[in-house]
């Protein structure tokens, strides 16, 4: 294995640790850095992998306290969406989509600095409307959880019952798109050989994410992942940027 793949995987450990503790963050953080290794559309169908298997890690260390109702009011919408986005990915260039993601993170990103406690109405129409928005986004660019959660948080649930129900929710929508992406080819038999071991990664960071999840003032990490997703995407705008001017 070479010296980039351990990294590629170092990083994706890290990215699932942060974001079973923060509720949301994990492909947010692992897509902009995967796309320094592989191209766009590679990144896209890997990082929603290792998403999946994250969520999966999420819901059987917060398997307790489901809430089914949020989860086809606001899940059915999401997954629907979800495979609509995904659908137009492979008409898209590489470059648009890019700075189509960097300019949603930071735009996202910056949000939730100035509002902390930013959140939607819990009513069924807020909860339609948010699962579409989030699951075309997720679709299109490959992440919406900060999004999913500025719908989700509006519930006043309790942490565990939120982080259980959203990462059913991410499962569906995770499993509806990655269909779509590996039908117009995205992935290439090359990379076939890291799923098997994104799985264990991801596993192995939701547990380490569990495990430290009461133990760090949720405000302030939250912060300091947002501001590094926006250090992390400002690449994604410049070279979009510098391309289409190419």
């Amino acid at each position: 294995m070479e010296p980039a793949d351990i990294i590629f995987l170092a990083i994706g450990f890290f990215s699932e640790v942060v974001g079973t503790m923060a509720g949301f963050g994990s492909s947010t953080i692992y897509l902009p850095l995967t796309s320094y290794f592989v191209d766009f559309k590679t990144a896209l169908v890997l990082v929603a992998i290792f998403h999946l298997f994250g969520n999966i890690g999420r819901i059987t260390f917060f398997r307790h306290g489901l809430d089914r109702k949020v989860l086809l009011v606001f899940g059915l919408p999401s997954f629907l969406l979800s495979l609509l986005g995904a659908t137009l990915v492979g008409g898209l260039s590489q470059t648009l989509l890019k700075l189509l993601l960097g300019i949603f993170l930071i735009s996202l990103s910056v949000t939730f600095l100035v509002r902390p406690k930013l959140a939607f109405p819990s009513n069924t129409r807020s909860l339609l409307l948010g699962g579409g928005i989030s699951g075309f986004i997720v679709g299109l660019i490959g992440t919406g959880g900060a999004l999913r959660a500025a719908f989700l948080t509006g519930l006043k649930i309790d942490k565990e019952k939120y982080i259980a129900t959203a990462a059913v929710i991410a499962l569906g929508t995770d499993a509806t798109r990655i269909p779509t992406y590996l039908a117009n080819g995205f992935l290439a038999e090359q990379y076939y050989y890291f799923i098997p071991i994104l799985f264990g990664i991801a596993l192995a960071g939701s547990f380490v994410g569990r495990k430290i999840v009461g133990r760090i003032d949720q405000a302030k990490f939250k912060k300091m992942v947002l501001i590094a997703i926006i250090l992390a995407s400002i690449k994604f705008i410049i070279d979009g940027i510098v391309a289409f001017q190419l």
